[in-house]
């Protein structure tokens, strides 16, 4: 009787020893690093990619419209100044916003064919500088107020989506509409638009 109690314990103890090793192995995700503009879909939603992707192709097509030419045309070649301004989600999701406006600034500044200056966040934390600049640096070297470089036009847009679902298959549908405005006039000198269509198949677990 003893010794058979004594196999049902041991039994018992490798069992419990083997839950834990399998448990351990379950709860450790398994990580696979990859090149930062590689295109993984995994949810079927907006992602960096999408980001990248919509970001380049506008700003390439709006800096290859009329009113880059005309501007530099009538202010004696002088590249226009730029701002980003306020970029709306209006889709479903949620959708990191700055992330794509940090993509149009980089498209931009990278062009060369413009100037580009501080949103108006980034503007509080640079006056504050200069603020502390007119008390601590020598005068040879601080940067006085008054010398800002205002903008010539900002970038104005809105995200927007459209998911139509039935059974195990979903399409995802994103428009992004950008608009740069004239700060002198309001007038709008181009308009841009970017659709991305997604068909998603689903597992039987998923969603």
């Amino acid at each position: 009787m003893e010794k058979i109690r004594r196999h049902r314990m041991r039994s018992l103890v490798l069992v419990l020893g083997l839950l834990v090793i399998l448990a351990g192995c379950a709860s450790t995700p398994k990580v696979e690093r990859t090149a930062v503009d590689t295109t993984i879909d995994v949810s079927g939603r907006w992602n960096d990619a999408d980001s990248r992707m919509v970001s380049e192709e506008m700003i390439r097509d709006c800096l290859d419209r009329p009113w880059l030419e005309t501007f530099r045309d009538t202010h004696g070649g002088k590249r226009p100044t730029v701002i980003v301004g306020r970029v709306r989600n209006r889709s479903h999701e949620h959708i990191n916003v700055q992330t794509f406006v940090k993509d149009l600034e980089r498209s931009l500044i990278n062009s060369g064919r413009v100037q580009f200056v501080a949103s108006k966040g980034e503007r509080s934390g640079v006056r504050e500088e200069r603020l502390d600049q007119a008390k601590h640096a020598s005068e040879e070297t601080m940067k006085g107020p008054g010398e800002e470089i205002g903008a010539d036009f900002m970038l104005i847009g809105t995200i927007n989506t459209i998911r139509d679902e039935a059974g195990r298959k979903a399409v995802m549908f994103y428009q992004t509409n950008l608009e740069l405005i004239n700060m002198s006039n309001n007038v709008k000198a181009w308009i841009g638009e970017k659709k991305i269509k997604k068909v998603i198949k689903k597992s039987k677990f998923s969603w």
